[in-house]
């Protein structure tokens, strides 16, 4: 029996090489279905994942903050007076027009031919006698104004004198040297207006004084025409009877007053006006200069009234006077009803604790905010003060330096992840 013998072929490199990759390969291959199925998960958990909201943030600073009321006014002249016929009788032809500048006791404003009186008219006696008396008591009362202005102005001179003497050897602050040097100011311009409205009532005490005359002697008064003089120096500021006519004793022929003792006249909100005081500070703004002069407030009247603004709304209004703190340039003259507006301050502090009003809202009675805190949010609440518009004072719930969310949006909630952006303002 015969065997048959194969001699076994030897196996080369080549050979083994290639049955050692096709395993390798084959593996690959079973190997990409798993990763792309473990990619495509991946992107889906990472597309469903909440990702951080983009806001814009501010730090909570101290700093000086000053809340104030910003309202439209007028100028006017603090002391106007209307010229009007003392008797009846022919008012002639009023030459004068608005503007013209009159001198006191030299002008002659308007000329009256006067009727003759009655001497069987015990009435018109008895009346221009009271009207003298009243007339001579109003003098009298005016020079007590006067001296009494004239006693605050030299004490307010001497405390400035004082207070300059110890501002240069560093014994006062500077706020304190500003505040005697407005107060001398101040009384100064009292001064004025006191020596004005003695003028007015001599000139009224004149007025009496003629129609007195003309009732005890109607002969006289008939013959020659009653002038009426300026009663103080200034300007005409209306002309109410310009054609020759009868008048009758009262009636205004025109009016007359000094621009230069000018104040503004404020129309405030009653609400906004409660939180103003006399001798606040104002800036007058936007009245045609080139910066907002310096004004203290006055007087505060005690009675309002309705007015209806542009939008057909009722609103109660009050009227603010402010007196002027510093003069008047010059090269930009205001006059009489000239439109301006007044920053009046309200309150004012140094070192208050402040929070950008953008960044807080209001949840039903109370004041919250978002602070940023290791990337994300948290809702806080605030007790919050005085507010001007721009920054609000906090008394409670943040501290300094902390960043709070500026204007968010709905995305932003209690917790949520965020990226903040500091606000350029």
């Amino acid at each position: 029996m015969f065997r048959a013998f194969v001699k076994p072929q030897p196996v080369t490199t080549s050979t083994r090489t290639e049955s050692v990759r096709r395993p390798q390969k084959s593996t690959l291959r079973r190997l990409i279905p798993y990763v792309i199925a473990g990619t495509l998960a991946a992107a889906i958990i990472y597309g469903f994942l909440p990702k951080p909201v983009d806001v814009e943030t501010a730090a909570v600073s101290v700093g000086s903050l000053t809340v104030s009321v910003l309202e439209e006014g007028k100028t006017r002249i603090r002391h106007r007076y209307v010229v009007s016929a003392p008797v009846t009788g022919f008012l002639q032809r009023v030459e004068l027009r608005a503007g013209a500048a009159i001198e006191m006791g030299k002008t002659v404003l308007a000329t009256v031919q006067p009727q003759p009186a009655s001497f069987l008219d015990p009435r018109s006696q008895a009346e221009a006698e009271a009207r003298l008396k009243a007339a001579e008591a109003g003098v009298m009362r005016a020079q007590a104004e006067l001296e009494r202005a004239q006693e605050g102005l030299s004490m307010a001179e001497k405390e400035r004198t004082r207070s300059s003497e110890l501002k240069k050897k560093g014994a006062v602050s500077e706020k304190e040297f500003d505040l005697a040097e407005n107060q001398a100011a101040m009384l100064g311009r009292d001064v004025r207006a006191a020596e004005f409205a003695l003028r007015v009532a001599e000139f009224t005490r004149t007025q009496a004084e003629a129609t007195l005359l003309q009732t005890q002697s109607p002969a006289a008064a008939q013959a020659e025409p009653l002038t009426i003089v300026a009663p103080v120096n200034g300007f005409v500021l209306n002309v109410f009877e310009e054609s020759a006519r009868i008048v009758i004793p009262g009636t205004p022929v025109m009016e007359v007053g000094d621009p230069a003792d000018l104040e503004c006249e404020i129309e405030l909100l009653s609400s906004d006006a409660v939180a103003v005081q006399p001798g606040a500070d104002v800036s007058i703004e936007q009245w045609g200069g080139e910066r907002p002069l310096r004004g203290k407030v006055a007087l505060i009247e005690p009675g309002g009234y309705t007015k209806i603004s542009a939008l057909g709304v009722e609103e109660q209004r009050v009227k603010v006077r402010v007196n002027f703190a510093e003069p008047i340039p010059p090269e930009h003259p205001l006059g009489d009803r000239y439109r301006v507006e007044a920053r009046i301050i309200t309150w004012h502090g140094d070192r208050v604790l402040q929070i950008p009003t953008g960044a807080i809202f209001r949840r039903g009675g109370d004041w919250m905010t978002f602070v940023v805190e290791a990337g994300k949010v948290r809702l806080r609440k605030v007790e919050i003060a005085h507010n001007n518009g721009v920054a609000a004072e906090v008394r409670a719930g943040v501290t300094e330096g902390q960043s709070v969310v500026l204007h968010p949006s709905d995305s932003v909630i209690d917790g949520a992840s965020v990226r903040p952006r500091q606000s350029e303002r």
